[in-house]
């Protein structure tokens, strides 16, 4: 799901911003930028975002804001001087003006070096927690957009079972209707008297049975039933869980169709897969 978190604390004489974006993603693919002062943790900062977000596309800056003596950078003064005497030396044997030997001086190489300043073990502790309030603030943009998306889930596949009680009501009519129609074409291609009733009745009967869709009815039925007790479970991980549920329910609502024969059951087919669709999409924002 997608979400924003970010918390700001000063630790020792450093302050650090942490953001945390989240967006909607199958696996946890983690962007991260971080200080210098900050490398020796990544490891440690990429396992308490990893376990504290589970998933999703993530992009993460934590920012320093240098307080009191703290040094983000550190000059070796001792090269620094080396180059300048040759820089000075080479400048009075060629003519040229010397003034501007310092702003080329800082370009050299090793001349200025990230600081090796690292956080003490209270400090990094103190650093982690700043993490976990980002977490937590970003997972609860989470919850709020959570809350919507089971609504429209929910709404979804209520309506598909909704859809599946006005099929059972069309079913004996359409039953009726085909056998009718079986009946009427024999009368009119065969005649009234040249065909057996019984032999007739028995190849309805088989005729019928392939195209009942009574099981698919129940299993419908069941499927949507089974994936509203899953929306209520407790368990922080079901989103794969729902999405095979709706694979199945779309198996049957497929056979319904295929075996229907009726155009108002098509409509219907065609309603519930719209539903089915839209509840697919979005079950892939689910955890």
């Amino acid at each position: 799901m997608t979400g924003f978190g970010r918390a700001e604390k000063t630790i020792g004489k450093k302050t650090f911003l942490v953001d945390i974006k989240s967006l909607n993603g199958k696996q946890f693919d983690l962007s991260l930028r971080l200080p210098a002062i900050l490398k020796p943790l990544e490891f440690d900062i990429r396992k308490t975002l990893a376990n504290g977000l589970s998933r999703g596309s993530v992009e993460c800056s934590i920012n320093l804001k240098e307080t009191g003596d703290s040094k983000p950078v550190m000059i070796n003064t001792d090269l620094a001087k080396t180059y300048y005497q040759s820089l000075a030396t080479l400048s009075a044997e060629l003519g040229i003006d010397s003034s501007n030997i310092l702003s080329a001086l800082i370009k050299l190489p090793e001349v200025i070096t990230p600081s090796s300043e690292t956080l003490s073990e209270e400090d990094a502790a103190a650093f982690n927690e700043l993490l976990k309030e980002a977490i937590e603030d970003l997972n609860g943009h989470r919850v709020n957009e959570g809350r919507i998306l089971e609504e429209e889930i929910r709404s979804r596949v209520h309506n598909i079972a909704l859809l599946q009680e006005e099929v059972e009501k069309l079913d004996p009519a359409r039953k009726e209707m085909i056998r009718d129609g079986i009946v009427k074409l024999l009368e009119e291609k065969v005649g009234k008297d040249n065909f057996d009733p019984n032999r007739l009745e028995q190849e309805l009967i088989y005729y019928i049975e392939k195209i009942d869709i009574t099981e698919e009815m129940v299993r419908l039925k069941n499927h949507c039933s089974y994936f509203m007790q899953i929306m209520d479970d407790d368990s922080d991980i079901k989103g794969k869980k729902l999405s095979f549920v709706l694979q199945e329910i779309g198996r049957e609502i497929n056979t319904t169709g295929s075996k229907a024969y009726n155009s108002d059951i098509q409509k219907l087919v065609v309603m519930m897969k719209d539903e089915l669709e839209k509840a697919k999409e979005q079950i892939l924002n689910v955890l």
